[in-house]
């Protein structure tokens, strides 16, 4: 059998050799999650919920372990990590407290008797997960899918196939049936294979749009349903009155956080020229304090992308850029998997700093006359993750919020998911929403039931 290798991207050490499972264990994968299905769904909430906070309360025991196993395999600085498992206690959480209002029937008044709707699992549920946020991306998923009643199979990014791991035996450990959550190692062929089988009932995928069209596409061939969270090359846009000195810190973290590895990721700042000297200046002088190094050590900011083939991609987008007029202003130093956080202007339509998703530490400026200017220039994309506006003059900011076409508009704050808002894009960066009460219903059967 094939074997997936794990390698710590700051070290190049090997971490891990993991065989891909077979077509028969495959199989027997996929019957192990219909037949828990069958018995999982009749379990009462409560004993679903009760489980759900064993789970949040493991990851809380497990943290130190468990973020120290993300960075290992993708880089992340610790105390990044860490965060990461806090917040997955949060999903936990919101959806432990929500899940009997969530899934309880609703009433609806007709000429009947009795008329609801009532919020039936579907059975089987396929993830497809990246690597970048290895623990958070699949909390959101699998806390409000398993909860509703349904199994989920895991097929994740083979660079954290340890995180994947971890995950399976996480659920186990705090009690849920071997057969509700399960790791998939296989690859691309595999997963085709998966999709068209009948045990499962609908994909949800975050990736690429590259990836997102071809899930889709197998998905859609065989009538199943799809959620899809893909790229994004968000705008954040900076007016002439917005507080820098508030908000510089999150402006900068918009970019950088986890090396600039995010699909909600600011990746073009767009500032209107009365204030954009300041702005460089200010956003110029906290990238150059942020702290790089090794990636367990407790006050590195930024460490190392996750692997050498992503930072090529990164430097490619770039050196195409400049040859098309952008200029550095700091930084675009790059060795392996080491990318130096990275500042650019003179960016326009037409760069891949602009026009493509740029999965690194590189933020790319534009300079525009004024705040139409802005909004025009900010919606100038064929991505649709969300969108961010710093400023003072609140009642002009909502005012916009009819001309953002996408999943999310933030307002003096990054973009960011919280279990508690839906989640999800518009145009190419996908469709479909993850977390809130639209999270927990994405994978149910909203049945009709009428008595007369």
């Amino acid at each position: 059998m094939k074997k997936i290798k794990t390698r710590n991207p700051y070290n190049g050490e090997l971490i891990a050799e993991h065989e891909q499972h077979s077509k028969k264990e495959i199989s027997q994968i996929l019957k192990k999650a219909q037949d828990t299905f069958e018995e999982w769904r009749k379990e009462d909430i409560s004993e679903r919920v009760a489980l759900l906070n064993n789970l949040g309360d493991l990851l809380i025991r497990k943290k130190a372990e468990l973020a120290q196993l993300i960075t290992k395999e993708m880089g992340k600085p610790i105390k990044q990590s860490v965060a990461e498992i806090e917040k997955c206690r949060t999903v936990c959480e919101f959806y432990a407290i929500n899940a009997d209002d969530f899934l309880s029937d609703e009433l609806i008044e007709t000429e009947a008797q009795e008329s609801f709707i009532s919020y039936d699992p579907l059975g089987c549920i396929l993830a497809i997960m990246p690597w970048n946020f290895p623990f958070w991306q699949v909390f959101r998923f699998a806390a409000p899918t398993l909860t509703a009643g349904n199994t989920a199979i895991l097929k994740h990014a083979s660079n954290t196939t340890g995180c994947a791991l971890a995950i399976q035996d996480l659920f186990i450990e705090a009690g849920y049936p071997e057969g509700c959550f399960q790791t998939v190692l296989t690859d691309h062929n595999g997963i085709e294979k998966i999709i068209e089988n009948d045990i499962v009932k609908a994909v949800t995928l975050t990736g690429s749009e590259k990836a997102g069209r071809k899930i889709a596409s197998i998905a859609g061939q065989n009538l199943k349903k799809t959620v899809l969270e893909l790229g994004g090359n968000n705008a954040c846009i900076i007016w002439e009155d917005a507080d820098l000195d508030k908000y510089i810190s999150t402006i900068v973290n918009s970019r950088m956080l986890n090396a600039g590895q995010s699909c909600i990721a600011a990746k073009r700042f767009i500032v209107v020229e009365a204030i954009y000297e300041e702005f460089l200046q200010q956003f110029t002088k906290k990238v150059t304090t942020l702290k790089t190094g090794n990636p367990m050590d407790s006050d590195t900011d930024i460490a190392t992308m996750a692997r050498p083939d992503l930072a090529k991609i990164v430097q490619e987008q770039v050196n195409e850029s400049l040859i098309k007029g952008a200029k550095i202003h700091t930084g675009n130093s790059c060795n392996k998997t080491t990318y130096e956080p990275t500042i650019i202007t003179n960016v326009k339509p037409g760069m891949p700093l602009f026009d493509e998703e740029v999965f690194g530490p590189v933020a790319a400026i534009i300079k525009v006359k004024d705040r139409e200017a802005s909004i025009e220039i900010a919606t100038k994309t064929k991505f649709g993750l969300g969108t961010m506006l710093f400023t003072e003059d609140i009642d002009a900011a909502r005012m916009q919020i009819e001309n953002i076409y996408d999943g999310s508009f933030f307002v003096n704050e990054m973009t960011k998911s919280d279990a508690r808002l839906p989640f999800g894009g518009t145009k190419i960066s996908g469709y479909g929403r993850e977390l809130s009460k639209e999270g927990m219903l994405a994978f149910v059967n909203e049945k009709t039931i009428y008595i007369r």
